[in-house]
């Protein structure tokens, strides 16, 4: 009985997601084209969508409520410059249903993939077939990337990557979080963090590898540990992951002006990165080399031979 209610559920989502995109209105502009108001000022080329470096997924409902009259005057000005966004905290679980279909089909317009963020990890404390459910619901209301972060449970990588598999069984990217801080996510102050301590960073790189040996579609650098909630910033964390897993395979967390301009500086423009929606246009600024600081104005170049 229990199989048919959930082969029934199966259906229903798959049917709603059919209708869905059958009703989507094509867009009347191509967004992932960069066609700027100033097109005899050089800068650094960022090619268009689909990208595989120097992507940037910005942060949706969170901090401030995110409706779609607010998300369009993002995706009007600044959506070819954006490749995902995320809710954060499990904030869609909060909202209308409509309201959380109208943000998804609004940057499916615009080429922007969705992500759930890491709200897996509260669904795992409620077992197994309310995880099925989640990844099915999330296919039903258009979700691109189901995000597996393990900030607050600590779990075994063989689990971790049949969570990866049973992601990508369903037909959406699965984005594995890895870091090296205990307890990492919400707002935990830097205090009970150092309390917690960290994990050896050639664990993290371990586990990091097996997902993309499994199919991940992209790495999340969790950024507590490293330039979030500590005294000094482990800026070696990120020289190592780099140097063993490449630019393309990893997404750092750097919603703070000072860390991307501190991951653009060291990794240059390509480096993928998130960060919040309200700081968009200024790490574009970064990207293109057309505005910075002190320490990155009119360094920052791409070289195209």
């Amino acid at each position: 009985m229990a199989r048919a209610r959930r082969t029934a559920r199966s259906r229903v989502a798959k049917g709603a997601v059919k209708a869905r995109e059958a009703a989507a209105p094509t867009p009347a502009v191509n967004f992932s084209v960069i066609e700027r108001s100033l097109p005899f000022i050089k800068m650094n080329d960022r090619p268009p969508k689909p990208r595989r470096r120097g992507v940037t997924e910005i942060r949706g409902p969170y901090y401030t409520p995110m409706g779609k009259r607010y998300l369009q005057d993002v995706l009007e000005t600044m959506g070819a410059y954006v490749d995902a966004l995320k809710f954060a905290g499990g904030s869609f679980s909060l909202m209308p249903r409509r309201a959380v279909t109208d943000l998804i089909d609004l940057c499916h317009q615009h080429d922007v993939l969705v992500s759930t963020g890491g709200f897996i990890e509260y669904v795992l404390t409620q077992g197994a077939p309310a995880v099925q459910r989640y990844i099915e619901e999330c296919k039903a209301l258009g979700f691109d990337i189901v995000e597996l972060s393990s900030g607050f449970l600590s779990i075994p990588t063989d689990d971790w990557l049949r969570l990866v598999e049973k992601v990508q069984k369903a037909g959406l990217k699965a984005k594995p979080e890895v870091g090296i801080q205990y307890g990492a996510g919400g707002a935990t102050t830097a205090a009970e963090l150092a309390a917690e301590g960290t994990r050896d960073i050639g664990w993290a790189i371990a586990q990091a590898k097996r997902f993309r040996e499994a199919g991940a579609y992209m790495i999340m650098i969790e950024s507590e540990g490293i330039t979030e909630s500590v005294q000094t910033w482990r800026t070696d964390i990120p020289a190592k992951i780099v140097n063993t897993l490449g630019l393309e395979s990893v997404m750092f967390e750097a919603a703070d002006p000072d860390v991307f301009s501190w991951y653009i500086k060291n990794y240059g423009p390509e480096v993928n990165l998130f960060v919040d929606h309200s700081q968009i246009v200024q790490l574009e600024c970064l990207r293109s080399g057309i505005w910075g600081t002190k320490s990155t104005w009119g360094r920052i170049l791409t070289y195209k031979g």
